[in-house]
This record gives structure tokens, sequence and C-alpha cells, in this order.
């Protein structure tokens, strides 16, 4: 399957990708985006329609994931999806938004169908992924629960100290363990649903129904 990644790090795409292997059972093709003058969440929502409208009408590519961090934006729920549950302030409904924007513009591919489009959230950030499994206190409930109480068990900074040693690190290094982070998670994608159902779980909905 032909497939794009779009992230708001070249080394939480790669990380991606690989739990969607996972997620589908096989390996995917890829499918390259131009680099983008900058990155992080808003370049990510900036930059989505151009990279719709690209991957549409000049490339083969059948699906694009889309991943970013929620950082204390509302986590996203299931309610949202819900004929008038759309949160605003979700990023995960901000970009579902903006997909369906976009592709309700686009011309039909001759002989060819959508392109599948599947969006996840990382709550907070996808450090917090990369440590299921491994902490206890990083779960999807968990920051749910700090939002509401403002007592927070960890930070954006504490997660990248626990996965990198650093919360500074090379892309060499963020690369390197977020492949080893990926190759771990894939092995166990029930855990890592189960911890974090609302943002891994819809990513993880839209991929099983290509």
């Amino acid at each position: 399957m032909k497939v794009a990644v779009l992230s708001e790090s070249s080394a939480d795409e790669v990380a991606v990708r690989l739990l969607i292997e996972a997620l589908l059972g096989r390996p995917t093709q890829p499918i390259a985006l131009p680099e983008p003058k900058s990155r992080g969440w808003p370049s990510v929502g900036q930059t989505l329609p151009e990279v719709i409208n690209n991957l549409h009408y000049h490339t083969d590519a059948e699906a694009l994931v889309v991943v970013v961090d929620s950082d204390k934006s509302p986590v996203h729920q299931r309610a949202h999806e819900q004929p008038g549950g759309v949160e605003r302030r979700c990023r995960w409904c901000q970009l579902h938004e903006a997909i369906e924007q976009r592709q309700t513009n686009l011309r039909p591919r001759q002989g060819r169908a959508p392109l599948s489009i599947a969006i996840g959230l990382a709550v907070p950030e996808i450090e917090a992924w990369y440590r299921c499994g491994l902490d206890a206190r990083v779960t999807e409930a968990a920051w749910v629960q700090a939002l509401q109480s403002g007592n927070f068990p960890y930070s954006n900074k504490s997660l990248k100290r626990d996965v990198y040693g650093t919360d500074r690190p090379s892309l060499a290094l963020a690369t390197r363990r977020a492949k080893e982070e990926a190759h771990r998670l894939a092995q166990n994608l029930d855990m890592l649903e189960k911890l974090f159902p609302n943002g891994f779980g819809a990513l993880a909905r839209d991929v099983r129904t290509w």
C-alpha cells in the first residue's frame, strides 16, 4: 500500500510508519512529501490542505496518515465524532474538518479511489506513546485528569528526558529512539490502544478500515 506520513518531525514519521505497518500487518510503500519550511503542530495544520492536494493530483498515493501532539489542548473523545459533538479546540477535530473541506473540493481521480486518511493525536506528545508500558503514570486518562486538576505528573520535557536522556535530542538520536520504541510497541498494539484509546485508538480504527 502506498502511504504518506505527515507528523511534527521526520523522526516521528519513521515511528508512525512502523506502527501503521503493524496495524496493517504488511509493509507500506512510502510516498515522499516536500520537506516543510518548519515543523511542529502549526506547520502540520497549515500545510495539510496543500499536502492533500499534492497527493491527490500529483502522486499515486493510496493513503495519508497524520499524527500530531495534543500538548495541553483538549484530548480527542469519540463523542467529538458524533453530529454536533465537534470540539473546536481539539486538534484531531481541527484536522478532520480541514481534511473534509479539502476533499470536498477535489476532482475525482480517474479510475482510482479517494485518498484514505487516518488521524492520530499523541497525548500529550508522541514521546508518551514511546513510554507506553514502561511508565505506568503515562496514559491518556492520566493526562485528561491532569488537564482537569492542573496537577501534571509529567511534562513534555520530562517525557523527552525519559525517552532520549535529554529534552533537546538531535535528529539522529530522536530517529533512533523512535524506531526502537515503535518496534517495541508494534509487538503489543493492544496495550497502546488500551492506554491511549482516543488519540491512538482513532488512528487505529481508521487504518483498520483500509
